[in-house]
């Protein structure tokens, strides 16, 4: 009896870990969401929130571990307080906007839950710093912008009835602007919809 009891666990148990889609199987993902970006060794800036939107392609390797790649329009940069001439404070914004290219294994610790790592090369689209003081707003390009920034993207993602809730935190490994020792850092939270392809 006792060894029935252990084998209807394990049964169970194993059923638990399956992934929510068959193996071989390929879906696609639109997605849509928000980020909360920052920029490291800097003490004065502050998030800055945007938009981050796009699509992702999953294969299903095994009952518990996936590849998937995607392609996400990413709004990034911080915000700051910044000092004029005449020693007035004006508001700045640093706009960092890029196409990300998440490279993610996901491995399903439940039926729905997955953890997930990978690489995320990105291609910079935006580059400026936009200040206003007074009412008046002035805009430039940021010199010395790295047209290609490389992160880390770890998160959790939870799947319901082909919806999938992802939050992931994208680690900058490069800094995003010559000759200064600053990297990206965002928080970037999105809901998508699988669809079988």
């Amino acid at each position: 009896m006792n060894r029935l009891l252990l084998s209807a666990t394990l049964l169970l148990t194993v059923t638990g870990i399956r992934a929510q889609h068959e193996i071989g199987s390929i879906t696609i993902q639109p997605k849509a969401g928000m980020n909360v970006a920052n920029i490291t060794n800097d003490d004065d800036a502050t998030s800055r929130i945007g938009l981050a939107f796009g699509a992702e392609i999953e294969y299903q390797m095994t009952d518990i571990v996936s590849i998937s790649a995607g392609a996400i329009y990413s709004m990034q940069g911080a915000k700051a307080g910044v000092y004029t001439e005449d020693f007035s404070k004006a508001d700045a914004t640093l706009k960092l906007d890029y196409i990300n290219i998440p490279v993610l294994v996901n491995v399903y610790v439940t039926k729905n839950l997955a953890v997930k790592a990978g690489l995320q090369p990105a291609f910079n689209v935006t580059h400026k710093i936009k200040a206003e003081a007074y009412g008046i707003s002035a805009e430039a390009n940021v010199p010395g912008t790295r047209s290609i920034d490389l992160s880390i993207p770890i998160g959790l993602s939870y799947e319901f009835r082909n919806f999938v809730i992802d939050g992931r935190y994208n680690f900058g490994v490069t800094d995003f602007v010559d000759e200064q020792k600053s990297k990206n850092s965002v928080f970037q939270f999105t809901v998508g919809y699988k669809f079988d392809i």
